[in-house]
């Protein structure tokens, strides 16, 4: 069975001592993970390793970076390569977040970059996808996810993809308090498998872990986890509470 992975983004929020904090409140949440179940804490730079520290022991959760850039090393002021985040054991690495297309005008063939140089490393990538409001509007999402995973994933080699995470975020429910519904999730979420599935054949298709993200918390995540398209989430702001990321987590299939 591949993958269940409940992954936490913290964005640019908590305190390290309130993310410490929340960490440790959320220990015994993940104490029951089965073989195919991960909880993901996708936290600021600066937390990496403290948080590293605190899951110690623990098996089946792993810390992420919610970043890195798409060079090696070099004269890149404030920016933070995948070398150095292998350096102090970071897990996985979300790519592609739509805040990042947004607000840093990061493109498929930059994504596409970051996620050779994450594989390089040895680091696992988390590759968001989706589409605003206006696409979904015009009823063009298909065609707009299968185009970024064209340009960002299509040349990764089949051991390179396979068990890979992909997680698909209407980006029109990210923050909003609007939802997908679990049914157009879960359509979507078989697309993009076909559309992997015609690149790499089903059986690795069907090995790739696609994460929903857009406002999910403890009150839809097991209705919206239940689709078999679906394997998971990428969690924002229920991330930030312990009993609302936990009740997410015992959520997982």
């Amino acid at each position: 069975m591949r993958k269940q992975i409940a992954a936490a983004n913290w964005k640019m929020n908590l305190t390290l001592a309130k993310g410490e904090e929340l960490v440790d409140q959320l220990l015994d949440a993940t104490t029951g993970l089965t073989e195919n179940q991960e909880a993901v804490f996708a936290v600021p730079f600066p937390y990496l390793v403290n948080i590293k520290n605190k899951l110690a022991g623990k098996s089946n959760v792993f810390v992420a970076a919610q970043n890195c850039y798409n060079k090696v090393s070099g004269a890149y002021t404030g920016e933070v390569s995948a070398e150095i985040l292998k350096s102090i054991g970071t897990d996985y690495v979300v790519i592609g977040h739509s805040e990042r297309r947004e607000y840093f005008n990061e493109s498929n063939q930059m994504l596409a970059e970051k996620i050779n140089i994450c594989l390089e490393y040895k680091l696992k990538p988390i590759f968001c996808c989706g589409e605003a409001l206006e696409i979904r509007e015009a009823d063009t999402q298909n065609s707009y996810v299968e185009n970024q995973i064209k340009e960002s994933l299509f040349h990764l080699s089949a051991e390179q993809i396979t068990g890979f995470v992909i997680a698909y975020e209407p980006i029109w429910a990210i923050g909003t308090g609007k939802t997908a519904t679990s049914a157009q999730a879960q359509e979507i979420q078989a697309y993009i498998r076909v559309v992997l599935a015609s690149k790499y054949g089903k059986e690795i298709a069907d090995s790739i872990s696609i994460l929903y993200g857009g406002s999910v918390k403890a009150a839809n995540a097991k209705e919206i986890f239940s689709q078999p398209d679906v394997d998971g989430g990428l969690v924002g702001g229920a991330s930030l509470m312990a009993t609302e990321f936990a009740a997410i987590i015992k959520s997982l299939k």
